[in-house]
C-alpha cells in the first residue's frame, strides 16, 4: 500500500492560460478544493512529479505557488460545500 500525505496547494497565477494549465495538472492529483487552492494526497513520487510539472508551467517572476504539508493529527474543519479528504489507497473510476 502506498502511503500518502495530505497537502494544501494554493496558487496565484497571473495569466489565464497558465492558470488553466496549473489547475488541470493539480486536478490530476487533487482531492477537492476551490479555484486557487486544492487539497491533495501525495505519495513522495507523485509530489515530485507534480512539483516538476508545475515548475515548467509557472512564471517564477509573476506567479506564486504555496505547498503546505498538513499534520495528519490535526482536525480538519470545513464550511460550506467543502468535502473532507478521501485518503483511500485506491480509487476506482468506472
Amino acid at each position: 500500500m502506498i502511503e500518502r500525505s495530505l497537502h494544501l496547494l494554493a496558487w496565484d497565477i497571473v495569466a489565464d492560460r497558465r492558470r488553466a494549465r496549473v489547475l488541470k495538472a493539480v486536478r490530476a492529483f487533487g482531492v477537492g478544493g476551490q479555484f486557487s487552492a486544492s487539497e491533495c494526497a501525495f505519495s513522495p513520487g507523485e509530489l515530485r512529479e507534480l512539483w516538476h510539472r508545475l515548475g515548467s508551467l509557472v512564471d517564477s517572476a509573476e506567479d506564486r505557488l504555496l505547498l503546505l504539508r498538513l499534520d495528519p493529527r490535526a482536525r480538519i474543519f470545513c464550511l460550506g460545500t467543502a468535502r473532507p479528504p478521501d485518503l483511500a489507497p485506491f480509487r476506482y473510476f468506472g
